[in-house]
């Protein structure tokens, strides 16, 4: 395990190695141990790397940093979570760009059934504070166990991981920095409260600081972990605006709260509400109905025994495969009539009960 894990952190580490690579590195080799023993001819001939990337690879010798990280987890009791770990957000496999290696420190399941981020400005109204602490404890009604996802800052991030506390639901902070700190530092006791049932994700080692430039990459990881992203207060530029853009590449559906024209603080909202790239909120019932877990929270399907109780979507999705060898993502998307994130999501919940397996190219086939 901690020799794996040596191997983990240097792969994070290799000079012009980003997510991209190591996710592909990961399709031709068992472990990241592997790809450091692995010749110079055998890395170069993977699709992407060449021998630049390959000599970088062989030519890592910085284990020690690898070392120093080991003993602050087992210290602070930090678990890892690399990309190919069973407790990997499945979620966050789809996007294109996975970190390569997770710091986890928590309870809650990074894997549940339902998860949902809520997010907005630092400097928020009393309508924004409002409008979140309503949407959490209506959430918390509807359906409980879902988790609540933020980036533990100012405004609407602390509030909503403050509210979900309140009504007993988990929730996970998603830190732009390593776990040696707290930033800000004024929400330490928020962070230790949230361990106790939810918990904090970092993709930056211990001792990294919040720069500027880790906020809109703690942002993807926000965006890519969810089922959904729902925007309650934001202006036109912003860490939300950039959450939500990710979150649209990433085929997750996307919620804003309408406010006043004249409020700045809505500005944002009104304006992806305006182009098309956020469906408009009012209450938890519309996600519910948009997401389509209304339906499965009023009917269970009756299914074969064969597989395990299916909601309606992934009833639908199964349906399609019987006649079939393999389906296309794509071709799910335009048979079911679903919404990406509706299909994405059924999709992973077939994968977690095992109905259904992804084969390269984005194709489908029960298992």
């Amino acid at each position: 395990m901690k020799k794996d894990l040596i191997y983990q952190l240097a792969l994070c580490s290799v000079p012009s190695i980003g997510y991209v690579h190591a996710k592909t590195l990961l399709q031709h080799f068992p472990t990241a141990e592997s790809i450091f023993k692995a010749p110079v001819r055998m890395l170069e001939k993977v699709e992407g790397i060449g021998t630049a990337r390959a000599k970088s690879i062989a030519a890592f010798k910085d284990f020690a940093a690898g070392e120093q990280e080991i003993r602050f987890m087992e210290k602070y009791q930090v678990r890892p979570i690399f990309m190919n770990d069973p407790d990997y957000p499945k979620r966050l496999l789809q996007c294109y760009d996975p970190p390569t290696l997770l710091f986890y420190k928590g309870k809650a399941d990074l894997n549940a059934e339902r998860m949902i981020a809520v997010i907005g400005t630092r400097i928020h109204s009393g309508y924004g504070k409002k409008m979140t602490e309503e949407l959490i404890r209506s959430l918390a009604e509807e359906m409980p166990g879902v988790c609540i996802v933020s980036g533990l800052a100012f405004g609407i991030d602390a509030i909503a991981h403050t509210a979900s506390l309140k009504h007993q639901l988990p929730t996970v902070g998603v830190l732009a920095h390593g776990m040696a700190t707290i930033y800000p530092k004024e929400h330490a006791g928020l962070a230790r409260e949230m361990m106790q049932e939810g918990g904090l994700l970092t993709e930056f080692t211990s001792r990294k600081a919040p720069d500027k430039h880790h906020f809109p990459t703690r942002n993807r990881i926000v965006a890519g972990c969810c089922d959904a992203v729902v925007v309650v207060e934001t202006g036109v530029k912003g860490g939300s605006m950039i959450t939500a853009e990710l979150a649209n590449g990433y085929n997750r559906d996307v919620f804003a709260i309408p406010g006043r024209v004249s409020d700045l603080r809505s500005e944002g909202c009104n304006q992806l509400i305006r182009d098309n790239k956020a469906a408009m909120l009012r209450t938890a019932s519309d996600l519910m109905e948009w997401m389509g877990w209304k339906a499965q929270k009023k009917k269970a399907l009756v299914q074969p025994k064969l597989f395990p109780e299916l909601s309606p979507p992934e009833a639908l999705l199964v349906e399609l495969l019987r006649s079939r060898e393999m389906v296309h993502m794509e071709e799910f998307r335009m048979r079911s009539g679903m919404t990406p994130g509706t299909l994405a999501g059924a999709l992973l919940n077939l994968e977690l009960q095992q109905v259904i397996e992804l084969m390269p190219g984005k194709m489908y086939r029960l298992r």
